[in-house]
């Protein structure tokens, strides 16, 4: 019991030296929340009138909103990774190293910092959506639940860029490879469209993604549908999908992120 406190203790200790980073270099937090702003306004007046149809682009920019959260939680990971690639590049995992501390504090920090970043951008993503007309339908306890999905969703993320940072050689590997497999995962998903209006051999691969899992279950608990309800297990289970999933990620990623934070530290 002692070493999961020391673990979390160092850990929080970590969060908030990179915490200190991020208010030092304030581009960081501008990235992570000009982008999907950019996203929300492209896509909701762009591509909404055409989408939206009769409903005038009104319904489709509610419906628009849970993907872009989602694909900002997904692309926020690559600050995990170009953190740790940063970290390794400067010699700081090696000042780590030095220190009496847990190796799973140094990883968990980063996630956790990473977690406040994704705070942030869902507050100004969501001032954003409320500006172009979006809406949350549902209660209190359904948006306040919508939003916990969504963070977990960027926290499981964050393991697998914790691993990418630290398998990746250089700053500059770390961020092609941070972001390279986020596009075909959030694309071929329900966040822009229609999983059924996908072609036919996208479709499966769309209705199972991690990634539509956590938007429709989002999306039912703002309240934000469009068109005609999708089918299938993962989509009349998205809630409980969405979270296994996400234990899934971590369950997965966390070890092999410790395990090669370890290999690396030991170098």
């Amino acid at each position: 019991m002692n070493g999961i406190t020391k673990s979390f203790s160092d850990g929080g200790v970590v969060a908030w030296r990179n915490l200190m980073n991020v208010r030092r270099n304030p581009e960081w937090l501008m990235s992570a929340t000009l982008q999907p702003i950019m996203f929300v306004l492209l896509f909701a007046y762009v591509f909404g009138e055409a989408i939206g149809g009769e409903a005038g682009g009104a319904a489709y920019r509610e419906y628009l909103i849970a993907g872009i959260f989602a694909q900002t939680m997904a692309f926020n990971s690559a600050f995990t990774v170009v953190g740790f690639a940063n970290d390794l590049q400067k010699g700081i995992i090696d000042r780590f190293r030095s220190l009496p501390m847990s190796r799973l504090a140094v990883v968990l920090g980063r996630t956790t910092s990473d977690l406040a970043v994704s705070v942030v951008a869902l507050v100004v993503m969501s001032l954003c959506g409320l500006i172009v007309g979006w809406r949350i339908r549902g209660s209190f306890l359904d948006a306040v639940l919508g939003y916990l999905v969504m963070l977990m969703f960027a926290f499981a993320l964050s393991w697998i860029g914790a691993w990418i940072g630290l398998v990746a050689r250089s700053v500059e590997v770390a961020q092609s490879a941070g972001l390279i497999w986020l596009f075909p995962l959030s694309f071929v998903s329900s966040a822009f469209v229609l999983t059924a209006d996908l072609p036919a051999f996208l479709r499966p691969l769309a209705e199972w993604n991690p990634f539509t899992a956590v938007i429709n279950a989002t999306r039912d608990l703002f309240g934000n549908q469009f068109g005609a309800p999708p089918t299938g297990w993962p989509a009349e289970n998205a809630s409980l999908y969405a979270i296994l999933c996400c234990v899934a990620i971590v369950a997965i990623f966390a070890p092999l992120a410790v395990a090669r934070y370890r290999r690396v530290a030991s170098k």
